[in-house]
């Protein structure tokens, strides 16, 4: 796995601090947050998506980060796509 780093949420400090990473071998984004409480699993996992089983699956998580990270997650999806660097 060849991971390129993308971003670190600047506000959280030395420890915990959501990542974003994209695996250039793969194409994928890879995500470091805040784990969910269970309160926002289960919406998450009451939600219905058309075509989708409802739940979230054992090796699947909900994870948080915060909306000032948005532009890594986009820039992640462009290296991801090959048309950012």
């Amino acid at each position: 796995m060849a991971l390129r780093f993308i971003g670190i949420d600047p506000d959280t400090g030395q420890q915990g601090s959501p990542t974003v990473w994209v695996d250039e071998g793969k194409g994928e984004l890879v995500l470091q947050g805040w784990k969910s409480d269970e309160k926002l699993e289960a919406e998450c996992a009451a939600f219905e998506v058309p075509g989708h089983a409802p739940g979230i699956a054992p090796h699947e998580a909900v994870i948080r980060i915060p909306a000032r990270m948005v532009p890594m997650p986009r820039k992640a999806c462009d290296v991801a796509e090959g048309t950012g660097l």
